[in-house]
């Protein structure tokens, strides 16, 4: 972590100076509502909390924060954006780590019971640096609030307020007024906002206010989830399970945060209209005891229930992500994250992740375009990026569901269908980049914020589109191990990882390009500004470590920058364990350049000495010079 940049401050170094006294009740005007604190909300209200010239307002229709249930898978992706918030440490340290999954079958000698069939390592090595944990939604809205009260801006949740409905208005500076009401005071109340974020789930009511709609099935498929602490002898409850039984339905369970809570998600079986109303007024009880069926011989009660709930899968998918998709000559002005665009299953623990994502994209875009870095059109692509994804979400949701509530198939009765475990853990084997969340990828058909595959060649274990997959480094300046992925933090910048080509010519002379050159990125959008206020450039050099300090590498890894003009020390790296070059599939006697946007995402992979392309880039990624840049109104 880097801090005292601007000078030193006492007290944890992790909460930055404020930039002004709290604020006491709702403002009239802000630049972004934030309207839901579910976890797409709060990812976007943290990454808006980082800028002090945003003013943002999140209200929330629960009095209180939320306290039990909900999801609580966080896949490696999310801990990747984790860290760029400083929470990632703390959320591993609490969680529950997910490493393996086993995989219980009927036992062909007894099929009334059950025996375990398979192991499979659930994140497969090298495939993120981050584990797979569990840890209850309630605690990462904590985090993520913590994240935003230590934001100079120290922004908070406005709870008991209601979202009765909007209105638009593009001839005023705040064009969207919002309809707010008390709750349970029934205080009627407008904000007028720049742009608002609909985070208010399923039955989201700002998805209905800009005319928006889910269209999808409903599986007609129930499932029963409960959080224990289980007295049991069933053997393998502090590994993730899917249980498959004959006869008496399928259960997936969970290890908890803490070493004895436990998750199961609990098959009830095809709902029909004659017996929704029965299936929805089961008890905990009732679930439990189906629950102890299927793991026969195992037996199975609950010391405590501490929460607990029915629901039915659903897989659903709004016609826009936001008030202009689809309707010519509309700016978009009001958006929508997470479940309240999308909707699914909780079986391939991707719901809350994409959501959060969502999140993630919309944040920095805002902030980039209401700080006057980039044109409004850059919030186009927050529904040409996620749209997409939150498809391939679903499809995916579909088939996985299907299975795991599929019965277990007979080898004496093929008739009977089912499907195999062993075809199960296969399955979840060939999917274990997109359970892990790092499978997502944004195609240059949608988002001009993705270049070609053109130079794919010198980054091969780097992809155009997709997340930036750390390995590790050294730093120079104080010879420290490191994730090299671990130098992107959410403030909102873009970053450009150079690779050094085998004599450093390439590398040297971009640099200096870079920093003084006509045409670059650095001097065009940010004149005026830290030489990495818009464009964080970070070096990775071929030499060793004891052959390398701040007096031999190329003055831009190594800036003075600052309120103080301090010398940055954190810029330069050199391989570290297992070799990056190798690791990533970097070209050793080219190098390259390995473009990443502000979410973390990889926007183009280039020569080191293609220096037009960069400007191409840049002038495509509606980038707004600082100096004549305003706020968009």
């Amino acid at each position: 972590m880097e801090y005292y940049r601007d000078g030193f401050h006492p007290g944890d170094p992790a909460v930055r100076p404020a930039t002004a006294p709290p604020r006491s009740g709702l403002p009239d005007e802000v630049d972004v509502l934030v309207v839901g604190s579910g976890p797409a909300g709060l990812v976007a209200a943290a990454q808006l909390a980082q800028f002090p010239a945003i003013s943002t307002a999140v209200i929330e229709r629960r009095p209180e924060p939320l306290q039990l249930g909900q999801a609580d898978g966080v896949a490696c992706r999310s801990l990747e954006m984790f860290q760029a918030f400083g929470l990632a440490g703390q959320m591993i340290d609490e969680g529950a780590w997910v490493t393996e999954v086993h995989f219980w079958r009927p036992d062909p000698d007894a099929r009334s019971q059950i025996r375990r069939a398979d192991r499979v390592q659930d994140v497969a090595d090298d495939l993120s640096e981050m584990p797979h944990i569990i840890l209850n939604q309630a605690r990462i809205h904590d985090h993520l609030r913590g994240a935003m009260a230590k934001a100079p801006t120290r922004l908070g949740v406005d709870h008991g307020w209601e979202f009765i409905g909007l209105t638009r208005d593009d001839s005023r500076s705040h064009p969207v007024e919002v309809a707010l009401r008390g709750v349970p005071s029934g205080e009627a109340r407008v904000i007028r906002a720049r742009y608002v974020i609909g985070a208010d789930g399923a039955r989201s009511d700002v998805r209905g206010a800009i005319d928006r709609t889910l269209s999808g099935d409903r599986t007609n498929h129930a499932w029963g989830v409960m959080d224990i602490m289980p007295i049991t002898d069933f053997p393998d409850f502090r590994f993730k399970n899917a249980v498959q039984s004959d006869g008496h339905g399928s259960l997936l369970s969970i290890p908890r945060e803490g070493g004895h809570l436990v998750r199961l998600y609990v098959d009830l079986g095809t709902v029909t209209e004659a017996d929704r109303g029965d299936i929805r007024s089961k008890t905990a009880e009732d679930v439990l005891a189906v629950a102890g069926r299927i793991l026969q011989p195992y037996s199975i009660e609950a010391a405590e229930t501490v929460w607990f709930s029915v629901y039915e899968v659903a897989q659903r998918i709004a016609d826009g992500f936001d008030d202009a998709v689809g309707r010519a000559g509309v700016d978009p002005r009001v958006f929508i994250t997470g479940d309240a665009c999308h909707t699914h299953s909780a079986k391939a623990g991707q719901g809350m992740n994409v959501s959060m994502q969502d999140g993630f994209n919309l944040g920095w875009k805002l902030a980039a375009v209401l700080e006057g870095r980039a044109d409004p059109q850059l919030l186009e692509t927050y529904d040409a990026e996620r749209r997409p994804i939150a498809q391939e979400l679903i499809d995916f949701d579909k088939e996985w569901s299907e299975m795991i509530a599929a019965p277990a198939a007979d080898p004496d009765h093929p008739e009977r269908g089912g499907i195999d475990p062993d075809e199960l853990a296969a399955y979840f084997t060939q999917q274990g980049r997109y359970t892990a969340g790092v499978a997502a990828r944004y195609a240059p058909e949608h988002s001009p914020l993705t270049g070609t595959d053109a130079h794919q060649e010198l980054a091969t274990g780097l992809i155009v589109g997709e997340r930036f997959h750390s390995a590790p480094v050294v730093r120079v300046g104080d010879g420290r191990p490191m994730q090299l992925g671990h130098c992107h933090t959410a403030d909102g910048r873009w970053r450009a990882y150079l690779f050094a080509d085998a004599g450093e010519h390439r590398m040297n002379a971009l640099c200096e390009w870079l920093a003084a050159g006509d045409g670059s990125p650095i001097r065009r959008y940010g004149a005026g500004l830290d030489v990495d206020a818009i464009l964080d450039v970070r070096g990775v050099l071929q030499r060793d470590l004891h052959d390398a300090d701040a007096s031999n590498v190329p003055p831009l890894l190594a800036p003075r920058a600052g309120r103080l003009g301090l010398t940055d020390h954190h810029k330069a790296f050199v391989p570290g364990a297992g070799d990056i070059y190798a690791m990533r599939g970097i070209d050793r006697e080219r190098g390259a350049l390995v473009l990443v946007r502000p979410d973390q995402y990889i926007a183009q992979v280039l020569p080191l000495e293609a220096t037009e392309e960069l400007v191409a880039f840049f002038e495509r990624a509606f980038f707004r010079p600082v100096a004549t840049g305003r706020p968009a109104s």
